[in-house]
């Protein structure tokens, strides 16, 4: 008997963009039940592949066979039509509409040819989330008045509303805690064990070796590793494959001495109703303090409350000796406190703009004369700064839009660089970072506190936390529950104080 052939086959797939050979010859197969990760580094070729599967990109050659006969995917709906479903990490939800209406969108109920809104969308919704280990996500609840963990589950919702056969996930578990990772993992076995396939796209190795069966490799646009076994294979031939080189999993070095310098940051009494409360902190020049806990621990909050972006209950927060005015950026950035944020595409930079200009925007006043920017000096400036930092391409007229994630974030760092900020505020700073450009981040954040700078970093993962912070304190209810050198702590340690932590006295 011949073998079942691939539920999915990609074959000599090429795309071009103006200047830019996006793929070049990249073959996929993916077999009915298995979870195939799809690994590269930004850049490498992987959202053009996956928006070609989805409809959204037509290839310039190869062909796609759907189980066994050949097809066009010409757009999103016709993949869909054929069960091919793609869950973007740039999750496209309508924010005004219910979470009912999102899952249901362009295929709403009907009864006898009529569209049904209302109960009987909102009662299909709750099987989905209920299905997905959510029932407390209310079907009725606006999009955009959920955290992004629950919106994420809505995304999937949506595509299990149609009747799939292949999920594409890029980047699931990036807004994910632990315990959501879990359940994502539980989501998706119960999936492939009813035989749907999944392509799986993360940055996090050991995710794949976790939830993966097979692997390939994208670098350049080619697929330099087909199908490889995702429990078996050695992380540093992945590694490898996808930069071209060896990379060491290893932080920079500490400094030997703690720093003993006058508190550049504090932080006293600082309270948001119903997100955290009590919090006190100490940041000196040159110190690394790392906020570890759960989604939903506060530590998010911490910082936008720091930098004025919410508006606290109670507490102060001094930079220099000097007390900000609460809920106030613009006094926080006066004062020398820069943020870069969890969502750095939305809430960071101008991406239809250039390098120069979202390096340049928080410092305008230098460039600005009777109403006339001086460009040369404002581009010098960029440049300057950018370089400082190894960003690439060594050229900040490009459009941020076109960098790889890890240059996206230099650009926020080169930001607040050219400020001449005392105080940086990173939140989640490696998210939707290849592993390659993490260690050059890290090097970065290290160096900077080394020249004097004080950081106050959020990460979901932990060993980022224990690896970067000279200091670390760990969350639990919006509460500090623990204070200690990072040297002290280990994984285990960090997870059972999250999990199982009662507030310090």
């Amino acid at each position: 008997m011949a073998p079942e052939p691939p539920l999915l086959s990609m074959s000599g797939i090429t795309k071009s963009f103006p200047g830019v050979r996006a793929l070049d010859g990249v073959d996929l197969d993916v077999q009915a039940g298995e979870v195939h990760c799809l690994l590269g580094q930004n850049g490498a070729g992987k959202s053009t592949l996956i928006k070609v599967l989805a409809g959204a990109h037509q290839p310039d050659t190869g062909g796609i066979r759907w189980r066994g006969e050949e097809v066009t995917l010409r757009s999103p709906i016709a993949a869909m039509r054929l069960g091919i479903a793609t869950i973007y990490q740039e999750l496209d939800l309508v924010e005004h509409l219910s979470v009912a209406e999102n899952v249901h969108l362009g295929h709403e109920p009907t009864t006898a040819g009529f569209v049904v809104r209302g109960k009987a969308a909102r009662a299909s919704t709750a099987a989905l989330l209920k299905r997905l280990g959510h029932p407390e996500i209310d079907p009725a609840r606006l999009v955009g008045e959920l955290p992004a963990a629950q919106q994420q589950i809505v995304s999937m919702a949506r595509a299990l509303s149609h009747d799939v056969r292949l999920i594409v996930m890029d980047e699931p578990s990036a807004a994910l805690d632990p315990d959501e990772v879990d359940n994502l993992f539980r989501i998706v076995g119960g999936l492939t064990a009813a035989g749907v396939a999944v392509v799986y796209i993360s940055h996090r190795l050991e995710e794949i070796r976790r939830i993966g069966d097979r692997v390939t490799v994208l670098k350049d646009g080619r697929a330099v590793a087909n199908g490889l076994p995702a429990k078996s294979t050695p992380t540093r031939e992945v590694v490898a494959l996808m930069t071209g080189r060896n990379v060491e999993y290893v932080f920079p070095d500490r400094p030997v001495s703690t720093p003993t310098g006058e508190p550049v940051l504090k932080i006293r009494g600082l309270s948001r109703q119903g997100e955290f409360e009590a919090f006190d902190l100490d940041v000196r020049p040159g110190e690394i303090v790392g906020l570890a806990g759960l989604v939903g621990s506060g530590r998010s909050e911490i910082l936008e409350t720091v930098y004025g972006a919410r508006k606290p209950t109670t507490g102060q927060v001094q930079v220099g000796g000097k007390a900000l005015k609460p809920g106030s950026v613009r006094a926080a950035v006066r004062a020398g406190l820069g943020l870069a944020p969890e969502e750095r595409k939305a809430q960071a930079l101008l991406m239809l703009e250039s390098v120069t200009r979202n390096v340049s925007v928080s410092s305008m006043s230098r460039f600005s004369r009777a109403g006339w920017i001086d460009r040369g000096a404002e581009l010098g400036a960029a440049r300057a700064a950018t370089r400082e930092l190894s960003l690439r391409p060594d050229n900040p007229s490009v459009p941020v839009r076109t960098l790889s994630g890890g240059n996206q974030q230099k650009a926020v760092l080169a930001r607040w660089l050219l400020r001449g900020c005392k105080v940086l505020l990173l939140d989640e700073p490696t998210r939707g970072v290849d592993v390659g450009a993490r260690a050059e981040l890290y090097a970065v954040i290290r160096r900077l506190a080394d020249e004097g700078l004080a950081v106050l970093l959020v990460s979901s993962e932990v060993p980022e936390v224990l690896g970067l912070a000279d200091r670390v304190l760990v969350l639990r209810e919006g509460r500090v529950v623990h204070t200690a050198s990072a040297r002290e702590l280990d994984e285990h340690r960090v997870l059972d104080l999250v999990m199982e932590g009662s507030p310090a006295s």
